[in-house]
Parts: structure tokens; sequence; C-alpha cells
């Protein structure tokens, strides 16, 4: 796509119209036109969900991802670029190429499934009868000697809700929870709430304390078709080979890092960032949550540098990691710089799927220079439209990096992710490949991002920040 000539009278027209804007309208429209007609995000996602793959926190494709976008950085001439160690975990992990759990007898198919990240693999293949999991203290001794190195079956939904609440447990379940973790099996196997396997994972324990037990949880209609040998009498034999191991720590963890210098104002600046890590699922691939973030992060760097861009303040390239730990790797940014978090004009964050960049909310004092970074893509994009909304407070919770600014007060924006993808479909589940990334939103987002930044980067002053909310009226006449 080219730019045409009707586009450039366009953004000229809209560039003139600035009031209090000083970005130079040059540079504006290079970055708009390497935007649209020679943009690279799609080949850096490629190279990061087919060579890398999906990337937990705490595990060596993070470690690798850390340090190619680093090294991409630098290739584009970023200045101090550079892996900010936030911490360090005392398990790392690590989840193979060999993930297989298939129904052998009465009949073989192949299921679908995930396992919790941080917990154990099989030694191999290991080829075992499925026993149902007994529910009463009746049913477990009946059944005791034939669950010994046996796949237990469970018919509770124990994996993939989101939000659901944790069963309630009798006297009774508690007990046959006690008597099941005495026999030696060969591992449990429970159903998602439906045909999505999502995977989730606790970490934050030590070496000692690590899990012991193989658990696997199989989609729904996987599930079903377990559940009806059994009812028609049959002995179901599953096969599991899931290669994945714990690592030993300590193993430190990393946001990177990379600058464009402020010409000006260089201790000023504007950050734009997305989240590195990703849950790791069979079958995932950390596409929309967060690769495509990223990597529209990754190509503003390169569109502005191609632009030969000089902003007055500096802009910050942040990949951030454990976000999906709990923004951990933002807050401890926070903690890390807190000297430096009156001097940061916003803070942009892409984490929402393929879908384009429709617009962010902002205050009223924020609502003039927002609408001037944002309306070179507004003009380039006229057929992704975008949307400024106006609210008294910019939201202070949100499950993005944005959130660990604006609980300090630091202007942070989630951009709103518009169009036709359907987020939850891939968020978490084996279904995050790259596939489903939409080039011309992708397109539209890193254009987008690199005009804005720059033009905010540019501007006469810091964004506007909030205005400590008005105390009541002293005295008199309360209820």
């Amino acid at each position: 796509m080219r730019t045409n000539r009707f586009f450039l009278t366009a953004l000229a027209a809209t560039l003139g119209a600035w009031a209090s804007g000083q970005a130079d309208p040059a540079t504006v429209s290079r970055i708009v036109d390497e935007g649209k007609n020679r943009n690279q995000v799609m080949k850096h996602l490629w190279y990061l969900t087919q060579n890398i793959g999906p990337r937990l926190t705490a595990s060596p494709q993070l470690q690798k991802a850390c340090e190619w976008t680093a090294m991409k950085f630098r290739e584009y001439g970023l200045k101090n670029v550079r892996l900010e160690q936030w911490g360090e975990w005392p398990v790392g992990f690590e989840r193979g190429k060999r993930q297989s759990v298939k129904m052998v007898a009465p009949y073989e198919k192949a299921f679908v499934f995930t396992t919790a990240s941080w917990t154990p693999g099989t030694k191999g293949p290991v080829r075992a009868k499925a026993v149902l999991e007994p529910r009463t203290l009746a049913e477990l001794e009946a059944s005791r000697k034939n669950l010994r190195g046996a796949w237990m079956v469970s018919t509770r939904q124990q994996g993939g809700g989101r939000g659901a609440p944790p069963p309630t447990l009798s006297e009774e379940d508690t007990k046959v929870a006690e008597e099941l973790a005495k026999i030696p099996i060969a591992g449990r196997v429970s159903a998602s709430r439906n045909d999505l396997v999502i995977t989730g994972g606790r970490w934050n324990f030590k070496w000692e304390d690590r899990p012991k037990e193989i658990r696997i949880v199989l989609r729904k209609t996987d599930m079903d078709t377990l559940l009806y040998q059994f009812e028609r009498g049959r002995q179901p034999v599953l096969e599991v080979d899931i290669e994945q191991r714990m690592i030993k720590g300590p193993v430190p963890n990393y946001n990177v890092i990379a600058d464009i210098p402020g010409t000006e104002k260089p201790d000023e600046m504007v950050i734009v960032s997305g989240h590195l890590d990703s849950w790791d699922g069979p079958g995932s691939q950390g596409t929309l949550d967060d690769g495509t973030g990223t990597m529209v992060a990754l190509e503003t760097a390169r569109i502005l540098m191609a632009a030969g861009a000089k902003p007055k303040r500096t802009i910050r390239f942040i990949m951030w990691t454990g976000e999906e730990q709990g923004l951990i790797g933002s807050r401890r940014y926070v903690e890390m710089h807190k000297d430096e978090l009156s001097k940061i004009s916003a803070v942009f964050v892409d984490d929402g799927g393929t879908n384009y960049q429709g617009g962010v909310t902002v205050t009223k004092e924020m609502e003039p220079m927002m609408r001037e970074a944002l309306a070179p893509a507004m003009a380039a994009f006229p057929d992704l439209p975008m949307e400024i909304k106006i609210a008294a407070r910019i939201p202070r919770g949100g499950g993005s990096d944005h959130a660990s600014f604006n609980a300090v007060g630091v202007p942070g924006f989630f951009w709103f992710e518009t169009g036709r993808s359907d987020y939850n479909y891939a968020h978490h589940t084996q279904h995050d490949k790259y596939e489903l990334a939409i080039p011309e939103y992708l397109v539209q987002s890193s254009t987008n991002s690199a005009a804005a930044s720059y033009i905010i980067a540019s501007a006469a002053t810091l964004l506007p920040r909030e205005l400590p909310p008005t105390p009541p009226p002293s005295g008199g006449g309360g209820k």
C-alpha cells in the first residue's frame, strides 16, 4: 500500500492544524510512510513465535527472547540497550517438544490437553490403564489396588475455568483425598470446562517444595470420549509423553530496555511497552498474549529510527516480563526507578491481542495533547476509526502493566483493542498461534505507536497529570 496524494494532503492539513504540538511535521509524515509501506511487524512476530515460541517467565525460552529483542534494538541503532534484572526465582521451568496424551485402547485417539507450568513431566512415554477417581471411602477401598500405577480420571472439573470458585469439599471428600495421596498413581486427569484448555501454574515455591504429581487437563470433548468408554464397560488405556522439567535456581528475571534519547530533555520520557512473557501450554506460541504487543513495540522502534525521528524527550521501549504472574516486572521497575517517575510523560501498553489500537481513555486535561498524538493514524487509517474517551480519572485497575504506573499517579494507557479478533479464544489457550494475527491491524498499531509516542515526546510540556480530588468543604450541615 503506497501513500497517495489524498492522504498526504489530509495529513498535511492535520499537522498544520496543531496548536500546541512541537513535533516536526516532515518527521511525522516519514513515520507514517514507513509504517504503512515498509512495515515489518509480521516478520518480527514470525521469528518470535516460530523460532522462539512461548516464553514462560523464568524459562530458557524467555531468556532467548530477551536477548533477541535486545539484539534487534541494537541493530536498529537504539541506545542504552540492556537487560535489567528485577529479581530472581528459586525455580525455573522448561516445557519440551514432546507433548502427547492419547488413548491407545480400545482405539487410538490423540487428545488436546495442557498441564500446569512448574509441574513435572514423564520420563518418556507412560502407558497405563485409566481408572475413575473414587468419590467415597467405600469406592476407594473397592478400587485401591486397581489405582496403583494408573491414570486416575476425575469427573470433577478441575481446570480451564476463568474465575470459577474452588469446589467445596465435604469431610468425606477430605478423607478420600488424604488416602488417595498415599497411592502411587501415574498421575491425575481432569477436564476443562469447555474446549479451551487454559494454562496457568503456581511459581512461588522453593526447590524442595516443588510439585511431584503429574496433572493433566483435557479439553471437554476429549474427556467426554474417555468417559464414554467407562459407560460402555470398556477399559481405556492412556499413553502420556510429557517432556518438561523444573530448573533449580536461582533464575534471574529481566526486563528489556532500550532508548531513543531525547535531544532537549533526555531525562524526561515516553514509554512504549508490552510484555514479552507468556504462558506455554501445548499448542500455544504466545502470539496474541503478548507477542503482538511486544512486536508492535519493536516495530515502533524500527519505524522511528528509519524515519530519523529526533524526539525532544527520550522514547523508552520496555519489554516487561513476569506480567502473567502479577505484573511483577513493571511493579519492580516502578520501585527501582521511583526517582524518575515524575519525569515520565506517558506509558503506553499494547496487550490485548491482534486487534488494532482503537484509542485510549484520558482526562479532559490530557485530551488536547492526546488528540494531536492520534491524529496522524486517524488520517492514515480512515477505515480503522479511533476513539478518545474522557473520564474523570484514569482507571486504577487493569490486568496489564499500565496499572503499575497508574497506581503511583503516572499516566499509563492501555490501548483499546478494536476489531474482529476474539481475544478470549486465544488467551492462555492452545489456540494462541501466529495464524490468528491480523496483519493490517498490527500495521496500524505500530504506525500509531510510532507517531503518537514521537508527538507526545516532542510536546511543549509533559502530559498533564490528574488533579488530586477536591476535598469536601469543611464544617456545617453533614448528615
